[in-house]
Order: structure tokens, then C-alpha cells, then sequence
């Protein structure tokens, strides 16, 4: 069950950089949905752990971490006005940006597992969830910056 829950956040993941590197108008349910869901998926995963203060620790160090990097990467995306509406483009810094963040990931959750934390407290959902977080509010004050609304849902 785990390789699916993997596999599910890997391609989802890949979805939405995909999406953005070519640019999109920018819905506010598609910038701001998949965060709350990872993190609930993550953080329910999480609870159900038998969590000690050194599992603690370490988890709110990588979600600091998630959230400092989705920050930066939202940093380096494009946000301009097209047809009266946000629209948000991933640049080539933006996928640096997700390599650096996935490398130092591992290497702190690496050095967390060597420090004493139980691995499965590591949730990929939640980390990916909250460095989306981090993105998002930084989408949300640019955008507000703009004055421009976000586009319609569609769907």
C-alpha cells in the first residue's frame, strides 16, 4: 500500500510541474486543494505513529524546512496578469529549486533516521504537502500584490 500511496504522490506531483512549466491561468482550488490534501494525508499517517519528542523534533524541522523551500520555489516562478486573470509559470531556477529540495530532503531525513527518528514518521505526503503550502502562500501574496483575480474554475 505504500508503493501506491508513493507512486499516487509521485505522479501527482509530476502533474502539477508539468502544468506549470508550460504556464496556466491560476485557479485558486488548483493552488491550494492538493497542499490541504497531502497534509491531511501525511499528517494522518503521522498521528497514527506512536510519536516520541525526537520524532517531533525532527518532523517539525522538515516541515520548517518544506515550507521555507515551497517559499523559494514560488520565489522563482513567473505570476502576471493574461486575459484578466493570474497566470503562473514555472521557470528553469523553479526546477532547481525542486531538485535542491528533494536532495537536502533525503539528506535530512536521512540523518533524522540516523539520529534516532523512527522512519516511518517520514510522510512524503506531508512533506511534499507542505512545502506546496509554503508555495501557496507565497502565490497568495503575490497575487495580491497584482490585484488581479484569480482565474475561474472551470470544472
Amino acid at each position: 500500500m505504500d508503493v501506491l500511496k508513493t507512486l499516487l504522490v509521485v505522479g501527482l506531483v509530476v502533474y502539477v510541474v508539468a502544468r506549470r512549466m508550460m504556464g496556466e491561468p491560476l485557479v485558486a482550488r488548483d493552488v491550494y486543494v492538493p497542499p490541504v490534501v497531502l497534509v491531511a494525508i501525511g499528517g494522518h499517517g503521522v498521528l497514527e505513529q506512536d510519536l516520541s519528542a525526537l520524532d517531533a523534533g525532527w518532523l517539525a524541522v522538515t516541515v520548517l524546512l518544506g515550507v521555507a523551500f515551497g517559499a523559494l520555489r514560488a520565489a522563482t516562478a513567473v505570476v502576471y496578469p493574461k486575459d484578466g486573470v493570474l497566470w503562473q509559470r514555472y521557470t528553469w531556477k523553479t526546477l532547481v529549486v525542486w531538485v535542491i529540495t528533494f536532495a537536502i530532503s533525503l539528506g535530512v531525513g536521512a540523518l533524522a533516521v540516523m539520529a534516532g527518528m523512527y522512519a516511518e514518521t517520514r510522510s512524503m505526503p506531508l512533506s511534499i504537502g507542505v512545502g506546496l503550502l509554503g508555495e501557496a502562500l507565497v502565490v497568495l501574496i503575490r497575487a495580491r500584490a497584482a490585484g488581479v483575480p484569480f482565474a475561474p474554475d472551470k470544472r
